[in-house]
């Protein structure tokens, strides 16, 4: 990793009070970041703040992020105390383990909250900060479920594809004015989502899946993803062989990823 690139810049990371958010925070502080966390748990924010290279100099914004007032108050914390962002990595955001038939629809509008509509509102509302030095860096964490739909993560794929997608048109209209956007697509990555993903009814699942026990450390994980953000990086694969082989065949035969889909237990 190239620690020159993020040296003094000004990152904030939502979802900062652990796993991915946490790892992230870990990797960017070290290599001289100065960094904004946001979630809602403001001791696990304090806890991960308390842990990083130069602990005092890192901001702490306990957030909701799908609370429209929150999120302005926010930035203008932000802008009043440091004067400036550089990153956004948009790294919040809640599971699923529900069929779709077991889905009820406030659920689903749950989902659709926190993964979509919560990412885009906070992120339209920082890019004038982004832009106001001649561009910044946007980061959204997608999924690879995001790429290529899978059992019991009907919403959470559907929320994460049009985060995607969205995340698309935001580089196309903002190149110009200098900011890149990058995507990040998870696979199975060693944290609580499975533990806190929305079941059918709304209710946590409250345990973690055997893929996910088994799978990358949020800790390798967050050292892959900073070495391609820090290379410029924008469409931005992590997992294992499955993952991995599932994003490239999603681009090139629909058919084929349909039918490992339908094969593979991902539950």
């Amino acid at each position: 990793m190239n620690n020159t690139v993020v040296y003094n810049k000004v990152i904030w990371i939502t979802g900062a009070s652990g796993g991915i958010g946490e790892a992230l925070a870990n990797k960017l502080a070290a290599a001289g970041a100065i960094l904004i966390l946001s979630a809602r748990r403001e001791t696990e924010l304090t806890r991960v703040r308390d842990s990083l290279v130069n602990a005092q100099q890192h901001l702490l914004l306990p957030l909701d992020i799908t609370d429209t007032a929150a999120v302005a108050a926010a930035l203008a914390t932000i802008k009043q105390q440091i004067g400036r962002l550089d990153w956004l990595i948009n790294n919040a955001g809640i599971s699923q383990r529900s069929l779709i038939m077991d889905t009820t629809l406030e659920t689903e509008r749950k989902l659709f909250e926190v993964d979509y509509f919560a990412q885009i509102n906070l992120t339209r509302q920082a890019l004038p900060l982004l832009l106001a030095d001649d561009g910044g860096k946007v980061v959204f964490v997608s999924s690879v479920a995001g790429l290529v739909g899978t059992q019991y993560r009907g919403s959470y794929s559907a929320a994460k594809a049009a985060l995607h997608l969205w995340a698309n048109s935001l580089r196309a209209e903002l190149f110009d004015q200098g900011l890149q956007v990058a995507t990040i697509f998870p696979g199975f990555v060693n944290t609580d989502v499975s533990r806190n993903a929305l079941t059918g009814d709304g209710s946590a699942l409250g345990k973690m899946d055997n893929a996910q026990a088994n799978a990358m450390s949020a800790d390798k994980f967050a050292e892959k993803a900073v070495k391609a953000l820090t290379k410029d990086k924008n469409y931005i694969v992590i997992g294992g062989i499955k993952e991995r082989l599932g994003a490239i065949v999603s681009r090139l035969s629909p058919n084929l990823l349909y039918k490992m889909v339908r094969n593979t237990k991902v539950r």
